[in-house]
């Protein structure tokens, strides 16, 4: 395993069963629902959809999220996809 140096960005992802995924290196939940959640992390924007996703655990103090429900996809989004993403969110609650 190699260790983080100084300044070093790192994160771990751990996905039990669809059922139960596990974050570190969060830095902020952007936007979040049964379907779908926004993470800014410390490697990008990640989004998590799937259904009756709800929070178990959140410490943005020790980057931690913890996420029930039975998950879709993840994905990491560009610094261009995560601007037109957060519209597209925006653009769900106002249509």
């Amino acid at each position: 395993m190699v260790e983080a140096g100084k300044g070093q960005k790192n994160q771990e992802i751990r996905l039990v069963n669809r059922k139960l995924l596990e974050l570190t290196g969060v830095k902020n939940v952007e936007s979040f629902d049964s379907e779908e959640f926004l993470l800014e992390t410390e490697l990008g924007f990640l989004t998590v959809t799937g259904q009756n996703l709800h929070i178990k655990h959140l410490s943005l103090e020790q980057g931690l999220v913890a996420i029930e429900g039975y998950v879709h996809s993840l994905a990491y989004l560009d610094g261009a996809t995560a601007g037109n993403k957060s519209k597209g969110l925006f653009g769900k609650l106002f249509k």
